[in-house]
């Protein structure tokens, strides 16, 4: 078995409040090398849904320090785009301890219910 790799081994670096993230909200924002060194392209539209979100998981990735995550995420943004960033398990999960508001966001499996002959779970409506 081959030895887990240092990243792996990083703690989860979490926010201690939702309120403390004051990152912007729209524009274009240009996060530096040190958050985004894999893409030529480091300006994101905030506009853009997908370039948010690939922001927003560039910044969960790379961030080292609280004030990283202050100055780029958005505490009311967040819970909008939660379940829709693409995260680690672990991190997943670090900040849904910490802030459980997140957790809430999501749809309840008593919610979910299987149907024969389709792959993904189908929501039924109350």
């Amino acid at each position: 078995m081959a030895a887990p790799r240092s990243y792996a081994l990083r703690p989860v670096l979490v926010a201690a409040s939702l309120a403390d993230l004051r990152g912007p909200t729209d524009g274009l924002v240009e996060l530096p090398q040190r958050l985004f060194w894999s893409g030529a392209e480091r300006v994101f539209d905030l506009s853009d849904a997908d370039r948010l979100l690939e922001m927003y998981e560039a910044v969960f990735d790379a961030a080292r320090t609280e004030a990283d995550l202050a100055e780029h995420l958005n505490g009311e943004t967040l819970p909008r785009v939660w379940t829709d960033l693409a995260l680690a398990p672990r991190v997943r999960r670090a900040w849904e301890e910490a802030h459980p508001e997140l957790v809430a966001l999501q749809l309840p499996q008593a919610e979910l219910a299987p149907v024969p002959g389709v792959l993904s779970p189908v929501v039924i409506a109350a």
